[in-house]
């Protein structure tokens, strides 16, 4: 079975935002990344959750929406409303982790974890029993463009390995340097969402790209 191919609007287009997603659906990709980002959990600022709410309308791809965002319950009413089909909150972003997840689904929302490259998979041992997703940064969380971290490729490995030995059914997503290399990598690992940017939307014909690499994962 094919990959998900989850482009990330982060690196779109935003004067051509509509030309963009509509390219990448039509090859293809069946979700949408849609990087939130507050400028105190990590040092950028993007979108908001008018964003979401915008391309709602737009699109039928499922919205990925990663919230990059301290507090993170504060924004989970305001996401669901706004169309979001899944919700993505980092660990190190709450003490209450537990607590925001159960919010997310109370939503109607799928839920995901998030976790980050210096915070090992035990961090969130506790909640993989009650999400949809879980989101392995193999960058450093805040911009766009950087270096595919290798050493992540061990995280995502731990990350099925528990899931088939518990008989749980999350997905397992990847964001950060994926390009036609490495997301042989992580797919071989056990990853099955890719969220990719700069190599889909920093090239010429960004459906071409998409559709690359789901080649690639089947």
């Amino acid at each position: 079975m094919a990959g998900i191919i989850a482009p990330s609007i982060l690196s779109a287009d935003v004067t051509k935002l509509g030309e963009d997603v509509a390219l990448v659906e039509k090859a293809g990709a069946k979700y949408l990344h849609v990087d939130l980002m507050d400028g105190s959990f990590v040092p950028s600022m993007a979108y908001g959750p008018a964003w979401v709410k915008q391309l709602r309308p737009q699109t039928d791809l499922f919205l990925d929406v990663h919230l990059m965002a301290v507090h993170p319950e504060n924004h989970v009413e305001e996401l669901a409303e706004a169309g979001a089909d899944l919700i993505g909150v980092h660990v190190e972003a709450t003490p209450h982790i537990h607590r925001v997840l159960q919010m997310i689904k109370a939503a109607g929302v799928k839920a995901e974890v998030v976790i980050n490259p210096g915070t090992p998979v035990s961090a969130i041992i506790p909640v993989l029993g009650m999400v949809d997703q879980v989101l392995v940064m193999t960058v450093n969380p805040g911009f766009g463009g950087q270096a595919f971290l290798p050493e992540m490729v061990e995280k995502i490995k731990e990350l099925s390995t528990y899931k088939q030995d518990n008989g749980l059914d999350y997905d397992i997503e990847v964001d950060g340097g994926i390009n036609e290399k490495t997301i042989a990598l992580t797919a071989a690992a056990g990853a099955n969402v890719f969220v990719a940017g700069s190599y889909v939307y920093d090239k010429k014909d960004p459906a071409a790209k998409v559709a690359k690499l789901l080649d690639l994962t089947k």
